[in-house]
This record gives structure tokens, C-alpha cells and sequence, in this order.
């Protein structure tokens, strides 16, 4: 599994990114935490909160990828692939979580009123959050591509969720600078900020529940096919299916020999699609091909 993951030197790649993320996250949430407090900026408050939870999922990403990219053992030899699905699934109800309470407590701050117009600071740090966590996300988001990590990506989009989230907070801590009355606009950024990060969550949650109930990838089964296809001897390929296991993928097919051929022949084909589909760049790491004759 370690070897289909990328080897230790791609495990580096992503601890190192997640490390650095983390730290960006620790200086960004003191930062908000206490410009928010101390400029009255509930909206900040909240995206505080968001990069709290930034840095529970990179912890969870750093002691996450030893296991997911071990190598196959007796008791699982299809590897740990789905462990990577397991931490993916963390960080969006991390995501959740953290969108519930913000939308909650931005709804009774309007309900009753309770809002200020926040201090000049909170916005430099608002803007500042959204250069950082850009940063962040397209270099988390290159490594997650380069080493085909899943939970990678996951935690690339939450910092992308965070530059995000960190816009509205800017714009409503600056309007409501220039136009006193409009201090509404703080806990209404804040719940905005709610209500995308919980489309994120949705969007990170989808692809992992998939792969922890070995939904079937129809676009991966037809390029299978299309490989096995290409093997001297197949006639025709049928009963795909492909199920993702982490970073990579499982499938098993049928292929159709010609009959006058004996049991050696037919097993050798077999073999054949076999090799070239774990050594085609599908990222396939387990295929099953069952050899049938062709209808004459």
C-alpha cells in the first residue's frame, strides 16, 4: 500500500504541507480569536472558530496517513485505503459541527440585536486570512493531486473554506465601519459564513460515504474496460466494477476468449489483462479478471 500510495518520500510531501498548514492555522485563529474579541467582531470570532477546526482535521491528516498508506497485511489485504475514506468523513463533520454552531449563534445575535460595529484590525486580519489560507489551499491541494490523496484534498478545500469564509467577515467589518447602521451585517457575515461551510462539508462528506459503501465508479469501470480491450486475445470485456480504496482503486471483469483456446491459453489472457490494467496509469491496485469463452 505504500508503494501504491507513493512511498515514504510522498507521505513527507503530505505531512510536511499539513505541518505548515497547521501552524498558519494556530498564528490565524489566536489572531481572529483576539482581534474579534477585542474589535467586537462576532464574524471574526466565528472564522476563529473555523480555523480551530483546520487545525483539528491537519492533526487528524498528520496522524491519519502512517496508517491509511501502510501495506497490505493478513488481516487487510486490500491494504488501508479505506482508513484515508474514515478521516476524510472526520474533517466534514468537523466541518458540520463547527457550521451549526456559528449559524446558531449568528441567528440569536440577530434575533436579539446584539451587535457593534467592529474595530479597523478586524479587517486587516480578515484580508490577511484569506492570502494566507489561498496559499494554503492551492499548495495543499498540488500535493493532495501529485500523491492521489483523498483526506489530502479534503483538507485542502477546508482551507480554501476558510479564505472563503474569511471574504464576507472583510466586507461585512468594513461596511459596517463606513455605515454604522449596517453593524447588522457582522453576525449576518458570520452566518453566511455557516451556511458555506456547509456546502463544503456536503462536498467533502459525498465522495468518502461512496467509497466506505464501495459505490460503483462508472467513469473508472469504462476506462478498465477500455484497457483490457486493448490485450492481443479479448474479445469483448463485461461486468465491470471498479470500488475506490484511498487513493487508488479495485476492480474485477469478465473477458471473453476464443473458445478453441485451452485452459492455459485462457489463463495466460487472463494474466495479461491482469498486468496491463495494475501497470496502465488508472492507479488500479487490485484487479480480478475472470475469463470466459466467447459465443460463437
Amino acid at each position: 500500500m505504500e508503494e501504491m500510495f507513493g512511498g515514504k518520500g510522498e507521505i513527507g510531501k503530505v505531512q510536511r504541507v499539513t505541518c505548515v498548514g497547521m501552524a498558519v492555522n494556530v498564528v490565524l485563529a489566536a489572531a481572529k480569536a483576539i482581534a474579534g474579541f477585542y474589535c467586537s467582531s462576532q464574524a471574526l470570532v466565528a472564522d476563529a472558530v473555523h480555523s480551530v477546526s483546520d487545525m483539528v482535521t491537519d492533526l487528524a491528516v498528520i496522524l491519519g496517513v502512517r496508517y491509511w498508506a501502510a501495506p497490505a497485511d493478513d488481516e487487510h489485504p486490500y491494504g488501508h485505503g479505506k482508513i484515508e475514506a474514515l478521516v476524510t468523513l472526520f474533517i466534514s463533520l468537523a466541518l458540520v459541527m463547527v457550521a451549526f454552531e456559528l449559524g446558531a449563534h449568528a441567528v440569536r445575535s440577530l434575533i436579539h440585536g446584539r451587535h457593534v460595529v467592529p474595530g479597523l484590525p478586524a479587517l486587516f486580519i480578515a484580508v490577511a486570512s484569506v492570502a494566507m489560507k489561498e496559499w494554503m489551499f492551492r499548495w495543499t491541494r498540488r500535493v493532495a493531486r501529485e500523491v492521489s490523496s483523498p483526506a489530502t484534498e479534503a483538507n485542502a478545500w477546508h482551507h480554501r473554506s476558510d479564505a472563503l469564509s474569511s471574504i464576507p467577515v472583510a466586507l461585512a467589518v468594513a461596511l459596517a465601519r463606513i455605515f454604522p447602521k449596517l453593524s447588522w451585517l457582522d453576525p449576518a457575515g458570520s452566518l453566511l459564513v455557516s451556511v458555506f461551510i456547509l456546502h463544503v462539508a456536503w462536498e467533502i462528506m459525498r465522495p468518502a460515504l461512496q467509497e466506505l459503501v464501495d459505490a460503483e465508479m462508472e467513469r473508472k469501470s469504462v476506462e478498465v474496460a477500455n484497457v483490457a480491450r486493448t490485450v492481443p486475445g479479448v474479445r469483448d470485456v463485461h461486468k465491470v466494477r471498479s470500488r475506490r480504496y484511498g487513493g487508488a482503486f479495485a476492480s474485477d471483469l469478465h473477458v471473453h476468449v476464443d473458445p478453441a483456446l485451452s485452459v492455459a491459453e485462457g489463463h495466460a489472457i487472463g494474466h495479461a489483462v491482469q498486468d496491463a490494467l495494475l501497470n496502465s496509469d488508472l492507479n488500479v491496485m487490485d484487479a480480478i479478471v475472470h475469463v470466459e469463452p466467447a459465443r460463437q
